[in-house]
């Protein structure tokens, strides 16, 4: 299916009834740190504490009813997952790997999801949630390698042209890389100048180093704070291709700088983010300093969600 305009619009249509449209909140103080207009989309304060929602949601609606489903997750998607099948009726499994968080592992048995335990790494966790699936006749859904995944979580973007009209830089988390192939094929197809800004934790930097590379890398990578976006990419994963052609520019931020974008949102927005926002707000600050916005540019930041073990949380912000 192709990612265009059309299907993410479709998309909206599909999913209005069972998600939030998140606010998108001016943060001046940020703003004049950078010399831009910033805005930051909240999907920390979407249902599920996170943008996965959409995607998943988006996904399980176009599979056939009474086919049951499985899917693999950091805990993000498993917990999109979780609420949707509830919604809409379905049954599933979702995989997670043996290194899930506490608190996400415990939403996720509150919710009463079927959890299964595979591995350390996404692509190991993913590799054997699909074998499952095979074998038992269940259908797939991929939390980023996934056509309506990707649409899904495009409804961003055009949730930010709703708001904003147009945008000058979109600063997105990047992992297996669903969020920014979505909202960039929204963005790029509405305002073509508009530049995408994939940021990711210094620790884990596959996508970027991939397109750099011009494949898919398999590489080792260090735990981070951003655990949602950490990990490898699925070999032939169509969100390669996509963050290839859309993303413009990508810049990858250490812990520290993660750490203090973290507790800056909560001491000025009051609001709490998991690791992989803060990698958003961290590559701005880090994009700015070394090459500076045009004057008088729009900028927004997508904090991708606020699910964090609070005890690793208050560790962050003291």
């Amino acid at each position: 299916m192709p990612i265009t305009l059309g299907a993410i619009e479709a998309a909206a249509e599909r999913i209005r009834p069972y998600i939030w449209e998140t606010l998108l909140e001016p943060a001046p103080a940020i703003g004049r740190d950078v010399g831009a207009e910033v805005h930051l989309k909240m999907e920390c304060l979407q249902i599920t504490r996170s943008f996965k929602v959409r995607g998943a949601l988006n996904a399980l609606m176009q599979t056939p009813a009474g086919v049951p489903v499985v899917t693999a997750s950091t805990g993000n998607h498993g917990l999109a997952m979780a609420y949707g099948m509830a919604k809409l009726g379905r049954q599933g499994a979702i995989v997670l790997p043996e290194t899930v968080s506490p608190q996400k592992r415990a939403l996720l048995e509150a919710m009463g999801a079927q959890l299964r335990f595979h591995g350390t790494d996404s692509v190991e966790t993913e590799r054997f949630a699909r074998d499952e699936a095979t074998r038992t006749g269940a259908v797939f859904i991929s939390p980023y390698n996934d056509p309506d995944v990707v649409c899904g979580q495009g409804t961003i973007g055009l949730e930010i042209l709703a708001r904003l009209g147009s945008v000058d830089r979109v600063f997105v988390p990047v992992g297996g890389g669903g969020l920014i192939s979505g909202i960039a094929a929204c963005l790029k197809a509405a305002h073509p100048a508009a530049r995408i800004v994939g940021c990711l934790p210094a620790n884990s930097p596959v996508m970027k180093v991939s397109v750099e590379c011009g494949r898919i890398v398999d590489m080792p990578t260090e735990p981070t704070l951003s655990d949602g976006t950490a990990g490898g990419i699925e070999a032939g994963a169509i969100t390669f291709d996509l963050c290839a052609k859309w993303v413009d520019d990508w810049v990858a931020v250490d812990e520290a700088a993660i750490a203090s974008a973290m507790k800056r949102l909560f001491y000025e927005h009051r609001v709490v983010v998991e690791g992989a926002a803060g990698v958003g707000l961290a590559g701005l600050l880090a994009y700015a300093a070394a090459s500076p916005m045009p004057a008088g540019a729009r900028a927004v930041v997508v904090l991708c969600g606020g699910n964090i073990d609070m005890a690793r949380f208050r560790d962050v912000v003291g």
